[in-house]
């Protein structure tokens, strides 16, 4: 079964992405780059937030959910990036290098396919 943790920005999931839900959306239809799981036993184990700009402490964020979950023995088989972050964070790249060189499992750039063209479409 694949397990599966969303990474997304703190300042989006906080003040901008209400409840995250587009990428809970997403997740549930089997929408995006979800799609890949329709035919697949698959869970959402966790929503984690990058811990501010610049990203500094991405790798302890990621210790910090192992550490938490360790005792249920839950721990992610994939991690999504979600698009707070593809699509508008400065330090990307390093966000995602860093998640990749240390997570030691697949990570997969993208979530729900739910951007909108203009706030008044």
């Amino acid at each position: 079964m694949e397990k599966l943790l969303i990474f997304g920005c703190k300042k989006a999931m906080n003040d901008a992405c209400i409840a995250c839900s587009r990428c809970l959306v997403g997740f549930n239809r089997r929408e995006g780059e979800f799609s890949q799981y329709k035919e697949k036993e698959v869970e959402l184990i966790g929503l984690l937030n990058c811990g501010d700009c610049p990203g500094a402490i991405v790798v302890t964020r990621l210790a910090q959910f192992s550490l938490w979950n360790k005792q249920m023995n839950e721990k992610p088989t994939k991690i999504h990036i979600a698009p707070c972050v593809i699509d508008h964070c400065p330090y990307k790249d390093i966000i995602i290098n860093k998640i990749k060189a240390k997570s030691g499992i697949e990570v997969i750039e993208g979530t729900h396919p739910y951007i909108p063209q203009n706030i008044f479409g």
